[in-house]
């Protein structure tokens, strides 16, 4: 893990500004959604990728009753029906 050199402050509100460089390596743009791990003391944070909740395959994934499932299981349960 490298480190940049820096350090923020939370403010008020729980919110923290990631470093430039920190973003720009990740890939992440404004409006991208992440994603909280936490590991002992330790958070990171993670770029979000939807998954499908039931094979956890995060290829051609959609939005179906509030749930991410792929376009395989989809077919999966149409065909179940």
């Amino acid at each position: 893990m490298k480190k940049i050199g820096t350090s923020r402050t939370i403010d008020e509100l729980g919110r923290v500004v990631v470093p430039k460089e920190m973003r720009e390596r990740c890939g992440l743009e404004p409006g991208d959604r992440i994603e909280f791990h936490t590991e002992g003391d330790k958070i990171m944070l993670c770029k979000f990728h939807a998954s499908c909740v039931f094979c956890g395959s995060t290829n051609n994934v959609r939005t179906a009753l509030g749930r991410q499932i792929c376009e395989d299981c989809l077919l999966e349960i149409k065909k179940a029906e």
